[in-house]
């Protein structure tokens, strides 16, 4: 990857506050033309600095208003148990995020769904079924103070 400078710097900027500015706006912003704007922010998307472009929808909205955060212990410290876990939480449409984590749990989850009785047929169907799981530990959030906000660079 090359070295950022001042103006990839300010697209990415732009780009993470607003990502339905078209190309021209973010070029007046940037004070450079629009064909050059496009082939720098065309180069951000081929060296890996922009993975994807997506709208943030309200969960609230589409039913999906608990959010949950799941600590989970294995039984094995080994790279097959990790792998063999990794391979099954992938799979699950209500996990967004997953993270090996240091600390009290290898990884910690965090779910999306309808409500707590949600939840609870999800742990029974799903979470305490995952490969190598020795313990869960489940954290209703009462209030998202902050969330995706954008990268601090």
């Amino acid at each position: 990857m090359s070295e950022l400078d001042r103006i990839d710097i300010r697209i990415l900027r732009l780009l993470q506050s607003d990502g339905r500015l078209t190309n021209a706006e973010i070029a007046n912003q940037v004070h450079i033309s629009p064909a050059t704007c496009h082939r720098r922010i065309q180069r951000l998307f081929e060296q890996g600095y922009i993975t994807g472009v997506r709208a943030l929808v309200a969960p609230a909205t589409v039913g999906l208003g608990a959010l949950v955060m799941v600590g989970v212990v294995l039984d094995r410290s080994t790279p097959e148990s990790f792998s063999e876990f990794e391979k099954a939480v992938v799979k699950m449409k209500e996990v967004l995020d997953c993270n090996l984590v240091a600390g009290d749990f290898d990884y910690l989850l965090k779910i999306r769904v309808r409500d707590m009785m949600d939840f609870n047929s999800l742990h029974g169907r799903q979470l305490i079924s995952l490969p190598g799981v020795r313990q869960i530990r489940t954290f209703f959030v009462m209030k998202e103070v902050k969330e995706n906000q954008p990268l601090p660079f």
